[in-house]
């Protein structure tokens, strides 16, 4: 006899229940008013369900899971008549505590489901009341019956992308962004009409997976100071509550799924940042969340004392290539994709997802090639960071199988010394404006996500106003954050009156941005960089929830002609297919050019093996073979020397012209049509010229 999802056959305390289904692992709502709760543990000799209902600091009902609710190593429970919305719920497990030997269970903790789609307890960002009170994780139970309109994820091809790096609290935040629900996700809704105006077509946000911003909260010089960007995550299928205008409300899955679905509807991707490397429950000395106390052994990489190997700088490393896990990561990709159509992932840290169960890289990692493969993220993007913090480095050798694109670092490197005069990476800045076929010969330019800057590090305006770090805010004696910046303040630290050392940093941050947006491969800015955005110097700001962190729109008029700069060359970019092609391809094309050429102060001589500070490449584009509007070329002269050049440009058909489309020095419209037959290169200045 097959026994129906409404017979239930215990009793405990006036509620009802039976044996569950032991898929899908989490809590599922069912059709007849009842609730599946499912959960996994290899080694807990007991479980316990508690339900609570919503604010309640104790459980209305405990129920014990009896020996024939456990199969395999999978405890699951159907529990009838419920309100999902009034309930909280979390775990007790019972088994052998032995921390030398992995085993670190304690039936006294509450634990959090790993498959929570909901989590209480932040609904409100920064809450003073949450410091004052006994806190726990808890799971929430939600529907899905989102109307989504016929909504599914764009699929803009890769190489088409312009990124935008944004964190969701710090995008809309300040007074001056001048939206209604300041810094949520609803708050971003009311920039989309700026995105689409700079040319942006996808938005990666900082980790909006539910995190405690009160992990390591302290107060420095009167400043509470907070777990701000959300690198430390607590639940992978719970959005951040904290970041929800309507969260008092139970909605925030609904406003996210808002916001996603009138993002796709004005042509904008949004991809997530997502922590697998390491969770919120740090070391030895670490509090119990979850994983910690319903299997440890599985779940983390332990030293053979029975110690957290940290690979991730962040006390505990995820043992990412463990069946279990693996299978709960794909899980967590899958659910955000079907569910909340979400275009793709960028993995911080991903380097560690290589690392088997003693922390050494594997050759063909099963967790990436079982990303790489999946059916359901078949189309999804996957971005790598490349290396991690135990030293494994990776940039053009992450494991690909023709998916994985990279966070390329040495892109980033390479131009901010070319832009302060560092002639010696020269040689090569001319593979990096080629898409680094030295590094993704065999995957091609969109496997390169080229930026110079992002959250982790100098702003692009503090790149060129500072040498020195100055995170003293942090309350760490400057020590955190890096010191190796490749920056130049360009005669004074921070910020000044004198007119000729500003002239010259935006034409420093305009000179950056031309070369990350004429190279091949995926181009990411960092959010506020197109208006000069500064954080004082702060290049660590991930507990900074204030004026270092928020993006002050007041510089956007300021600085007008640095956002209508981005917007040209963002603008130029997606009118010229040639600059976007994806494989590598120099050759002779149609128009009896190369494809893409470099040229020295002559046409045609240049010694790519030696450093040099001037230099130009040019563009052949074609109708023929990049399917553009009109024959044309392009080229783009760099004089990074502090003196002038004059430089002689290639001889192109008779029929066409030159003429100047920007010029960092000095942009003057009135002189597009260049005469002669070369140009003239201010110090320090960049010049973008067609052909036609």
């Amino acid at each position: 006899m097959i026994r129906m999802d409404n017979e239930p056959t215990h009793e405990h305390n006036g509620i009802k229940y039976s044996c569950g289904h032991v898929q899908p692992f989490g809590a599922t709502m069912l059709n007849n008013n009842a609730i599946n709760f499912s959960i996994f543990s290899k080694d807990a000799v007991s479980c316990e369900l508690l339900l609570y209902h919503h604010g309640d600091a104790e459980p209305y009902s405990v129920l014990p899971f009896p020996d024939d609710f456990r199969i395999g190593n999978v405890f699951s429970m159907i529990v009838y008549d419920q309100p999902y919305d009034d309930i909280e719920y979390g775990y007790r497990m019972d088994g052998p505590y032995d921390p030398k030997n992995g085993y670190r269970f304690d039936k006294t903790k509450i634990l959090l489901d790993p498959y929570a789609k909901m989590i209480s307890g932040r609904e409100k960002w920064g809450d003073p009341c949450d410091l004052t009170r006994d806190f726990q994780h808890r799971g929430k139970v939600i529907p899905d019956d989102y109307y989504w309109e016929g909504d599914k994820p764009l699929e803009i091809p890769m190489s088409d992308l312009i990124i935008y790096e944004a964190h969701v609290r710090s995008f809309t935040m300040d007074e001056s962004s001048n939206v209604l629900n300041n810094g949520t996700f609803a708050g971003l809704l009311e920039k989309i009409p700026y995105l689409k105006k700079l040319g942006i077509n996808c938005i990666e946000l900082l980790p909006i997976f539910e995190f405690d911003e009160f992990e390591n909260s302290r107060v420095i010089n009167g400043e509470r100071l907070y777990n701000y960007w959300g690198y430390s995550t607590v639940g992978f299928f719970a959005p951040k509550s904290g970041y929800s205008a309507l969260s008092g409300m139970g909605l925030t899955s609904e406003e996210l799924k808002n916001v996603i679905m009138q993002f796709h509807q004005s042509g904008i991707e949004i991809i997530l940042d997502v922590v697998f490397n390491h969770t919120a429950e740090g070391n030895e000395r670490g509090p119990y969340i979850s994983f910690r106390g319903i299997d440890n052994k599985t779940y983390y990489l332990l030293t053979p004392e029975g110690e957290y190997y940290n690979f991730s700088g962040c006390g505990n490393t995820m043992n990412c290539n463990n069946a279990v896990v693996r299978n709960c990561i794909l899980d967590c990709l899958r659910y955000w994709v079907s569910v909340y159509h979400i275009d793709g992932f960028r993995f911080d840290l991903a380097s560690i997802l290589s690392r088997d169960d003693k922390g050494a890289p594997m050759t063909s990692p099963p967790l990436l090639e079982a990303l790489a493969h999946d059916p359901v993220l078949g189309k999804t993007k996957l971005i790598a960071e490349a290396w991690d913090a135990g030293g494994l480095y990776q940039v053009g050798c992450f494991p690909a199988w023709g998916r994985w694109a990279e966070w390329n670092g040495k892109f980033r490197d390479c131009i901010r010394r070319f832009v302060k005069s560092d002639c010696e990476c020269g040689p090569e800045l001319l593979w990096r404006i080629q898409g680094s076929p030295d590094l993704y010969f065999n995957r091609g330019a969109e496997a390169s996500i080229n930026f110079i800057t992002c959250h982790d590090g100098f702003t692009l305006n503090d790149m060129v106003s500072y040498n020195e770090k100055h995170n003293e805010d942090n309350g760490e004696d400057n020590r955190d954050g890096a010191n190796d910046n490749n920056s130049w303040n360009c005669g004074v630290e921070g910020p000044t009156n004198d007119e000729e050392i500003n002239s010259l940093r935006r034409r420093q941050i305009k000179n950056a941005a031309a070369l990350l947006l004429l190279s091949r491969g995926v181009p990411m800015l960092l959010s506020g960089d197109e208006f000069c955005n500064s954080q004082m110097g702060n290049n660590n700001a991930y507990c900074q929830d204030n004026k270092i962190s928020w993006l002050d729109w007041k510089d956007l008029e300021k600085n007008k002609d640095v956002f209508e700069f981005f917007q040209r060359l963002i603008s130029f970019r997606k009118e010229h297919p040639v600059i976007r092609r994806k494989d590598f391809y120099i050759r002779m094309n149609s128009s009896g050019y190369p494809e893409l050429s470099f040229h020295g102060v002559k046409p045609w001589e240049l010694d790519t093996g030696s450093p040099f500070h001037t230099f130009g490449f040019m563009y052949s584009e074609t109708v023929k073979d990049h399917g553009a509007d009109r024959d044309c070329f392009i080229y783009c002269g760099v004089n990074t020397y502090w003196e002038d050049r004059e430089i002689e440009l290639p001889i192109i058909p008779e029929h066409m012209q030159w003429y100047r489309e920007v010029y960092t020095f000095d942009d003057k419209p009135e002189e597009r049509m260049v005469s002669g037959r070369s140009i003239h290169l201010a110090p320090r200045s960049l010049m973008l010229l067609t052909g036609k």
